[in-house]
């Protein structure tokens, strides 16, 4: 069972990585997305706009329920919170972000990969982690290993998932849900197709319900 805060992970196997790079992108790109069935939204910070992008679709997209990636340090943690992000989302860890997490009530995911990094997080109190980059990190093997001495620990695995190899993640009951872009194309997003957005993201959520339908 997924600790309350986190409860919002339950409703969904898909989450989109989202690189916003112009700002009007942001709320078609997120009704797109929810159209299709995937309505917890990951924004990373790697872009001018992201945080502008965050608020966009937190004031315009009452369904999505938005978080903000690619958290590194305490001043982005905060920026993101003030502009609507229910989640954070880091590719590593740090005490300052744990501290924060936990004065602020909102849920972090933070990266671990390693034992090490898994036993520190778990001490610090928290059970759900990010694994990215996946592919190159041992992938679906190397969670599938952490569910032996880690039973507690769910992974959010990002990094080279796709429709492909998308069920040798979440066929995994340590694996609560699967990160990727795949369901944003580049090109479509550059002239704006969101109806192929809206496809791709069906497709995804019917290849994620094979898991809810099989347990």
């Amino acid at each position: 069972m997924l600790p309350q805060p986190y409860n919002f992970l339950t409703s969904t196997s898909v989450i989109p990585v989202m690189v916003i790079e112009r700002e009007t992108d942001a709320v078609p790109m997120a009704q797109a997305l929810v159209a299709g069935g995937i309505k917890v939204l990951e924004i990373t910070l790697r872009t001018p706009c992201a945080l502008a992008a965050i608020k966009a679709i937190s004031d315009a997209v009452p369904d999505a329920h938005v978080g903000a990636g690619t958290v590194c340090n305490s001043d982005d943690f905060a920026a993101a919170v003030d502009a609507g992000a229910r989640f954070i989302v880091s590719p590593g860890q740090s005490d300052a972000l744990f501290n924060q997490s936990i004065a602020s009530n909102i849920p972090l995911l933070p990266g671990a990969v390693t034992a090490t990094e898994v036993m520190r997080a778990a001490e610090a109190g928290f059970k759900v982690l990010k694994f990215f980059p996946a592919s190159t990190s041992g992938g679906a093997a190397a969670i599938k290993a952490f569910a032996g001495p880690f039973s507690d620990i769910s992974f959010v695995p990002t990094g080279g998932i796709g429709p492909k190899n998308l069920m040798e993640y979440l066929d995994l009951p340590n694996v609560q849900a699967a990160g990727g872009s795949w369901m944003l194309p580049k090109d479509k997003v550059q002239v704006g197709d969101w109806q192929a957005v809206t496809q791709l993201s069906r497709e995804a959520c019917e290849l994620s319900n094979v898991k809810e339908l099989t347990q």
